[in-house]
């Protein structure tokens, strides 16, 4: 039976994502440090709120409140005893809204990296990897999501896991990585390398790409990176709405609603089916993302002179994929809320 992604991908040019989930709940009053998946039992009212203004402001598809909601990282909170529940719960709420739309809308439920490394670098087993991202799906199924949507994965490993486990619950699902460290992701995975990591999975995604990173003149870069490769599964774009700024005791993104209109447009032009924000994106981006997308004609391919004239410069100088980048050191991984 073919999903409601497939459907939408086949019936629109391009599909308009949603933006930040955690900038928008602390703007809400989700403190720093507290688990925003509580939020999900604790103050429905307001994730149901999150998820109507992405609605509201034109997104085709939005992400779950359950980004850290494996056993790992819900550990942190003591609340390692309810993936299930939260991820149920998140999901539901979504259902609602998607349904009470007037419109074909996604939902897609939101997985997150575990926040462990992986052997052989780190203690975390395959094993045990694929089983806390079953764990989490079958929440995510259970609460009605159309799609899983894995996102803001460093490690080719942990992504292999995601895929497994997702393939044992029979939906289909979307994966993207973070390429924040030099056009490669934090365990030196590049665009390139993505592109064959996927195509070798017993169950590939429906569509794969990238997100968060730093910015979003290089996540238009990562973007062509994929396309060079000639891939020709549907790719994802979900950038920061800018680089992130310390502004009177908070982290405020400079990327202006204009800004990230001209990014959809070029993330379009570049070869993106997919498209939306990341941190800092609020529904103030997402409706003029949504303008830019529907009223502006489809371009040429831009070039990294013509992404960084309109965008802003490159966090590097190379993507990662060349000589001139050098491959950096494994290190420990972060979390990200």
């Amino acid at each position: 039976m073919t999903s409601a992604l497939e459907t939408l991908l086949a019936d629109k040019d391009v599909i308009l994502a949603d933006g930040a989930t955690g900038t928008n709940l602390f703007n809400m009053g989700l403190m720093s440090g507290d688990a925003p998946e509580l939020w999900n039992v604790e103050q429905p009212a307001k994730i149901t709120a999150l998820y109507k203004g992405a609605v509201e402001a034109g997104s085709d598809l939005f992400l779950t409140n359950t980004f850290g909601g494996t056993a790992a990282r819900l550990k942190l909170h003591n609340a390692q005893n309810r993936v299930r529940e939260l991820s149920r719960v998140g999901a539901e709420l979504g259902r609602d809204v998607a349904d009470t739309a007037g419109r074909k809308v996604v939902v897609a439920g939101s997985v997150g990296p575990t926040g462990e490394i992986m052997e052989p670098v780190g203690t975390l087993s395959h094993a045990l990897a694929v089983e806390m991202f079953h764990e989490q799906a079958d929440g995510l199924k259970e609460g009605g999501v159309d799609v899983l949507w894995l996102e803001t994965i460093s490690a080719p490993e942990e992504y292999r896991a995601a895929a497994e486990a997702f393939s044992m619950v029979d939906l289909p699902w979307c994966g993207t990585m973070s390429f924040d460290t030099a056009g490669r992701t934090m365990m030196g995975v590049t665009s390139a390398d993505m592109v064959q990591m996927v195509e070798t999975l017993d169950t590939p995604p429906l569509a794969f790409g990238a997100n968060c990173g730093t910015g979003a003149s290089d996540i238009l870069r990562t973007v062509l990176g994929f396309v060079a490769q000639g891939t020709e599964r549907p790719l994802i774009a979900k950038g920061n709405a800018g680089i992130p700024k310390y502004v009177d005791g908070h982290i405020h993104y400079d990327g202006t609603p204009e800004l990230m209109a001209e990014y959809a447009v070029m993330a379009r032009d570049c070869g993106a089916r997919i498209i939306g924000g990341c941190c800092g994106t609020m529904p103030d981006h997402l409706r003029l993302m949504r303008a830019a997308l529907d009223e502006r004609p489809r371009g040429d391919r831009p070039t990294l002179e013509q992404i960084t004239a309109a965008l802003g410069a490159f966090s590097s100088a190379g993507d990662g994929t060349g000589d001139d980048t050098p491959k950096p050191r494994e290190r420990r991984g972060r979390r990200r809320g």
